[in-house]
């Protein structure tokens, strides 16, 4: 990933704003290109091995309907350009408590100041760390045979995480991961849905038993947890292997999310997917092979699953992934993670793992 200075990222907002200001200066109407973000509009191909924008654009024209959103886009400019220049960071709560001195143009909720931030996001073609802005959200955790190289926020001078050293707790993955730097000697990195699944295997000393890296996703894997999982991945160059629950959710949400990327944020997702990732499980052959415990499809999940089929480039490409999707929605059910339970806490650890990592070729794309 190229950083951006500080100047270059306040020179293109001068840009976007110039651009306004001279079609205002000749009597124009005042217009804002944006990429559209949906699947609608982003290609997957093997190589790179990541959803990319197809170049469609939607364009915003200062109206009476959009008055309103032209106003909070131009102050949404204003204040990444002044916490640029003033080093400060502000979290996306932040920036919407920040826009009640807006007047009319104060955000009416949270989701509208989160779509604004995206607007700007791909209008400027910058992740919102670069812009300064951050979520508020849970970066990850990790554990295993992996040593984090950070620096000290006051003297600047490097400081070495151990991430076998949290004793019954987890290296927590901060917000803007871009610093850090690593050492390691793990043959590979394993991604985990649960952070109730990375304990159990923490608990298993399964990094020790298998020289690995443990990083729990919690859930949809945030933006910094996905950056710093490529960064790790390629720049220690070592597999990436997913373990998620075995529905619809686990399969396009969470993977899908973290090696292709998304289609709303489809003009980052060069910098925050993991391409070579695999999906280790669980799969709908494990519930057969290992005699799984099962919970019927809702109908959230045969949806989900149908559109995947119909219009996801990921799913599209790669048969085995229809051939599996189909073979879900023929049994009907999903299964968990803990499922594996079933046969004893060790049982994952111990056996399940172990015998999936013997056939790596056979792991899902």
């Amino acid at each position: 990933m190229t950083l951006k200075k500080p100047d270059d990222v306040v020179n293109r907002i001068r840009r976007e704003a110039k651009a306004v200001h001279d079609r205002i200066r000749k009597g124009d109407k005042p217009t804002m290109k944006l990429p559209i973000r949906a699947l609608a509009n982003v290609r997957y191909k093997p190589d790179p091995g990541y959803f990319e924008l197809r170049g469609k654009n939607k364009v915003r024209t200062l109206t009476v309907g959009t008055v309103r959103t032209f106003a909070q886009t131009l102050k949404m400019l204003a204040m990444s350009r002044e916490l640029v220049r003033t080093d400060r960071h502000s979290t996306k709560r932040e920036a919407y408590y920040q826009a009640y001195n807006w007047g009319e143009a104060a955000f009416a909720a949270q989701e509208e100041s989160d779509t604004v931030m995206d607007d700007v996001e791909a209008m400027l073609a910058l992740n919102r760390e670069k812009i300064h802005f951050r979520a508020d959200e849970h970066g990850g955790e990790v554990a295993g045979e992996l040593v984090v190289i950070d620096r000290d926020r006051r003297t600047r001078k490097q400081i070495e995480i151990d991430c076998t050293r949290f004793g019954s707790g987890a290296y927590s993955v901060p917000t803007v991961v871009e610093e850090l730097s690593f050492r390691t000697k793990a043959k590979f990195i394993l991604a985990v849905e649960t952070k109730g699944m990375f304990e159990r295997l923490v608990e298993e000393d399964f990094y020790d038993r298998h020289h690995c890296i443990l990083v729990s996703m919690g859930g949809v894997p945030s933006r910094a947890c996905r950056r710093f999982i490529r960064r790790l991945a390629d720049e220690m160059k070592i597999p990436v292997y997913v373990f998620t629950d075995g529905d619809p959710y686990g399969y396009f949400n969470i993977y899908r999310t973290l090696k292709v990327g998304s289609g709303n944020a489809a003009h980052l997702n060069e910098f925050f997917c993991v391409p070579q990732a695999r999906f280790l499980g669980v799969t709908p052959d494990d519930i057969e092979t290992y005699k799984l415990p099962t919970h019927p499809l809702k109908d959230v999940d045969k949806k989900r699953a149908m559109d995947a089929l119909r219009n996801d480039p990921f799913i599209r490409h790669h048969k085995k992934w229809q051939d599996a999707m189909n073979k879900m929605l023929k049994m009907g059910v999903r299964v968990e993670q803990q499922a594996l339970a079933k046969h004893g806490l060790e049982y994952v650890a111990r056996v399940y793992l172990p015998e999936k990592l013997k056939h790596v070729d056979k792991f899902l794309p």
